[in-house]
């Protein structure tokens, strides 16, 4: 951790939302005059998608049928603790790209399933890092001891499924059963990679709808936000003022006394009124250390 080049992480499984949040994040730095340097978790990816399917087929022969992106060693994750270490001391650092499809391939002049060179980080008041590990602690890497924020956004299960099931059959033309196929195969590592890092982190975001998602590989729909409630958990509640924000959210509650209950389709205003304020505190120590 550090005052003066603090480090914010979103830690979400693949189709969890995160995406969604770092927009939210980039209108608060909009707003709030930050200059933000981002890390993207795939960047980090130890395989392109060509060495990455051999790997795979690798363990398989091996006798092990669920080695995955959600599996550290699949990571490079020794690099980004590096990263993170440089940047909390410096300020400074390096990223790179990892191009997904056809359009990011136009904008980066690389295959789809390759990587971007690295480059260096602009001058910046803050990192951001969204993906897959940010809060991950290995026998090797301890990531979530350098972040300032953590954040997590997760999804109830079959919520999870059911967005990863409609995206990867929409933008890249896999069958349910093929996507169901890679849910079975990340399990034991979502399972041991990917869900200790939630309880790590400061503030989880968690949708969950309020719609029958029972058997999500037949769902027709994604669950919307009206159809769905947001779950906020504070590990440390003390001086989060609740009262304000059940006044300015209608229609929230209390579950717990460290949780705040939502309607879903306020996410982008108790993000706004939670992550603002800390955001200007990671500032205002910043700009007391500098």
């Amino acid at each position: 951790m550090s005052d003066k080049h603090p480090i914010i992480s979103i830690t979400g499984s693949s189709g969890a939302g995160t995406t969604s949040v770092k927009r939210i994040f980039e209108q608060i730095f909009r707003r709030e005059n930050v200059a933000a340097a981002f890390i993207e978790g795939d960047a980090f990816h130890r395989y392109d998608r060509a060495a990455m399917k051999a790997k795979v087929a690798e363990e398989e022969a091996r006798g092990n049928p669920n080695f995955t992106h959600f599996n550290a060693a699949a990571n490079e994750l020794e690099t980004l603790e590096q990263i993170f270490e440089q940047y909390g001391r410096t300020g400074t650092g390096r990223t790179r790209t990892y191009v997904h499809d056809e359009d990011e391939a136009a904008l980066y002049g690389k295959p789809p399933g390759t990587f971007t060179p690295w480059r260096e980080f602009e001058p910046s008041d803050l990192l951001f890092y969204e993906g897959l590990h940010g809060c991950a602690v290995t026998d090797e890497v301890d990531l979530a001891r350098h972040a300032d924020l953590r954040i997590g956004v997760v999804p109830v299960i079959n919520l999870e499924w059911i967005q990863k099931i409609h995206r990867d059959r929409a933008s890249r033309g896999y069958s349910t059963e093929a996507v169901m196929d890679v849910i079975l195969r990340r399990m034991p590592d979502y399972v041991h990679y990917i869900v200790p890092q939630f309880s790590r982190t400061n503030i989880n975001f968690q949708r969950v709808p309020i719609v029958d998602t029972s058997n999500p590989f037949v769902a027709r729909w994604i669950p919307t936000p009206d159809e769905s409630m947001l779950v906020i958990r504070f590990a440390n509640p003390r001086g989060i003022d609740f009262p304000y924000l059940l006044s300015m959210i209608h229609d929230s509650f209390m579950s717990r006394p460290n949780s705040i209950v939502v309607p879903g389709n306020k996410l982008d205003l108790a993000m706004q009124l939670i992550l603002t304020p800390l955001i200007l505190q990671l500032m205002e120590r910043r700009r007391r250390a500098a």
